[in-house]
């Protein structure tokens, strides 16, 4: 299977929260139909990626990253990778990288979806973010990448303020 195909699986399979969820989901697909490199960062109207929002081992503590380009607090995650054969083996990648934290255990199936404007070309693009969920062995110890400026657990429940609002809705499925 490749990683097109996977995402394709993913996305016609996933469940939807919400309707709005539910109409991603459906671009998500269009997308995918439309652009055979659809999941790679070259296609550039937009490619598939895949992020993860970090849960401590008790599922109460966020491990969100300051972003060193934009800024603000996110999850960790990035741009499928030639490697990735899966979606959630994107996701666990990147969060795997970005976090230094071994033994992290990915839930299977996204949480939610977000679309969102980036720079990775020069005239624009657009970031199609699967969202996943993993939590953190007990006591795991985290450790900054050259992604970021800065990687801390905040409480679910209180959040930095330098945080989007894509962010804390994930957060608040994540938890519920």
């Amino acid at each position: 299977m490749t990683l097109h195909a996977d995402a394709l699986h993913v996305l016609t399979s996933w469940q939807a929260p919400d309707p709005q969820q539910d109409r991603l989901r459906h671009d998500f697909l269009r997308h995918l139909d439309e652009y055979a490199d659809g999941t790679w960062r070259e296609c550039v109207p937009g490619h598939i990626t895949a992020s993860t929002l970090v849960l401590d081992a008790t599922g109460v503590q966020v491990l969100l990253t300051l972003h060193s380009k934009i800024k603000v607090w996110l999850q960790l995650g990035g741009h499928c990778e030639p490697d990735d054969v899966t979606l959630a083996e994107a996701a666990l990648r990147e969060a795997t990288e970005e976090s230094g934290i071994p033994g992290l255990v990915l839930r299977p199936e996204p949480v939610q979806l977000d679309r969102h404007a980036v720079r990775c070309h020069p005239e624009g693009s657009w970031h199609l973010d699967v969202q996943y969920v993993a939590y953190a062995p007990e006591n795991a110890r985290h450790a900054i990448s050259d992604e970021s400026d800065d990687l801390r657990w905040f409480p679910a429940e209180r959040l930095p303020d330098l945080t989007d609002d894509a962010v804390r809705r994930l957060v608040s499925r994540a938890v519920a």
